[in-house]
């Protein structure tokens, strides 16, 4: 199910296709589509009710894509007014006040990984020390799994991979899908009788008070914003991290300023993907004219957010630009329109608060092998260095 391998380029180096008018392609399982590229058409293929996820679940993937993206109760593959159902019960729980009230205790966390890092003797694995622990104690916080209903970072780690795991994920993958939402539908029915200040509670209530939520659609959401969220972060981390040290160490002292840090969380966020994957799917329900093409109805279009973040006309400064420029338009990094990552805000504080703390408690922070040596981890949507030897 997973896998590591060297020698592939970071993620930063990638190329993408040129911001172009939409074009024919093929999907990998040789599904026709337009391939849509340039900014301004991927916000409007995002945004536009008449693209739609609808039915995509399996296109492109042969049957074998990633059960985060591939499973039908997945908010990811739910569309028009069941998707705006759940997510209106979602965002009651993620409140401006919600998150303002979480953020001292995600800075909380970043300082314990970063005080335990720098009272350690060098070299370190900031793998195992700080991109792993950093976002399972959000996690676990944020999920009130920090008590007595908690669980192990290895257990939610092997329960990420199984639902970002590319292709065949075999017996024993099932296996641990089947025991993470055993576990989420069991934590639900606790919150139900014991509720609390946590995301799960504050899920249980907004469900229960809308009334027509299934319940595999809270038990897989559960299961998507405890694993998955988890390991996102952790992809971003260590992603960004790997750029900083490697190609910008000159930088890294200079994002021990908080507005150097913000600035720069952005910046990094935008350019560095979290895959290798090219694109998002939408179908169109109608004819519609896109930037001067005509896509028929029922077209699968392949919407590639990383070529739109690098779309000259719109961001003629690229990722080696000064760190602290500002975007000159919103990144599609977390998406758009109804489709909006929910978890954008919790990426953004703890890459900010991560940075500049551990820019100002090691400013001498240093890569101890060359970038092209690192191994990375494989076979799921994100890709992520598996180790980051580290001196200072």
């Amino acid at each position: 199910m997973t896998s590591a391998a060297t020698g592939l380029p970071p993620l930063h180096r990638l190329p993408f296709a040129p911001a172009q008018p939409p074009r024919p392609t093929a999907l990998a399982d040789g599904t026709p589509a337009w391939l849509v590229t340039r900014y301004r058409d991927v916000r409007r293929v995002l945004t536009d009710p008449r693209f739609t996820r609808d039915d995509l679940h399996t296109v492109g993937t042969g049957g074998k894509g990633a059960e985060v993206a591939s499973n039908p109760a997945s908010m990811f593959n739910l569309d028009g007014p069941d998707h705006h159902r759940l997510r209106v019960t979602v965002q009651r729980a993620f409140t401006p006040r919600a998150v303002e009230a979480w953020q001292p205790w995600v800075a909380e966390a970043v300082q314990r990984a970063v005080d335990a890092l720098a009272a350690g003797a060098p070299p370190v694995d900031l793998v195992t020390a700080f991109t792993r622990p950093v976002p399972f104690a959000v996690t676990s916080r944020l999920m009130g799994l920090d008590g007595p209903d908690g669980i192990d970072e290895a257990r939610l780690h092997r329960w990420a991979r199984v639902l970002q795991a590319d292709g065949d994920r075999g017996d024993c993958a099932a296996s641990d899908l089947a025991e993470s939402t055993a576990y989420a539908a069991e934590l639900i029915a606790r919150r139900r009788r014991e509720g609390g200040e946590d995301l799960v509670s504050s899920l249980v209530r907004a469900a229960d008070e809308d009334g027509g939520i299934p319940e595999s659609w809270l038990v897989y959401l559960v299961c998507g914003l405890a694993a998955s969220g988890n390991e996102s972060v952790t992809g971003a981390l260590g992603n960004a991290l790997l750029y900083l040290l490697d190609e910008r160490p000159a930088h890294w002292p200079r994002l021990a300023d908080p507005g150097a840090a913000e600035r720069a969380t952005e910046r990094l966020l935008h350019f560095i993907p979290l895959g290798d994957d090219e694109a998002t799917t939408r179908r169109a329900a109608e004819p519609v004219d896109l930037g001067g093409v005509t896509i028929p109805a029922g077209a699968v279009l392949a919407v590639s957010l990383n070529s739109a973040n690098r779309d000259g006309t719109v961001f003629p400064d690229g990722l080696d630009a000064d760190l602290e420029t500002p975007l000159a338009a919103p990144t599609m990094a977390f998406s758009a329109g109804p489709h909006y990552c929910l978890g954008a805000w919790r990426v953004r504080l703890e890459m900010r608060e991560s940075l500049q703390r551990l820019a100002a408690a090691l400013p001498g922070l240093r890569l101890v092998e060359p970038a092209a040596r690192i191994r990375w981890q494989l076979g799921g949507t994100t890709r992520s260095p598996e180790h980051l030897p580290v001196t200072w």
